[in-house]
């Protein structure tokens, strides 16, 4: 009977530690390490299961007409940090230190950089005013936002076009 508690319990740890989330450095380097190799940027997009805003932004950048120029001009990478009570151990472990690395510590989520291969910050989600887009919404934000990834990427006035139709947020009547 002691030995049967002993597996039960050594069952249970490997089957939650496989489970575990990676490490947000591994993320990291994964995505630079790729950037490099095909010669982008790394899009390092930190959210959270809870957040609404982070959910918009994911299925923005993954519509049909927006994928494939995100996916042409970005390694992009998601980090999962500020989660609460069960949801926790989605958090990839040492996420929220890199976010607070890059002074996000603050920003709210989502919360992004463009970093170049060599991991150096080539724009984050801070407007002039040091207040973080998150998901752009509003036709200010987004006009931010292209400027970022103009800055960034080659996407060209018509790619941008398409990024900006679907990121401003319609108002609803």
């Amino acid at each position: 009977m002691k030995y049967s508690k002993i597996i039960l319990v050594l069952t249970v740890l490997l089957f939650q530690f496989s489970f575990a989330q990676e490490k947000a450095d591994v993320v990291l380097n994964k995505a630079l390490t790729e950037a490099k190799k095909e010669n982008k940027n790394v899009l390092l997009v930190f959210h959270a299961s809870w957040c609404q805003w982070c959910k918009l932004m994911e299925k923005n950048m993954n519509l049909p007409e927006t994928k494939p120029l995100f996916d042409k001009n970005y390694v992009t990478a998601y980090v999962d940090v500020q989660e609460r009570g069960e949801k926790k151990a989605l958090e990839n472990p040492g996420g929220q230190e890199i976010m607070n690395k890059y002074k996000g510590e603050n920003a709210g989520l989502p919360f992004w950089l463009v970093l170049n291969p060599k991991g150096e910050v080539l724009a984050d989600s801070f407007n002039d005013k040091g207040e973080n887009l998150g998901s752009p919404a509003t036709p200010e934000e987004v006009d931010v936002f292209l400027a970022k990834l103009e800055k960034t990427t080659k996407l060209n006035k018509q790619e941008l076009a398409v990024i900006q139709k679907v990121f401003v947020k319609k108002k609803t009547q």
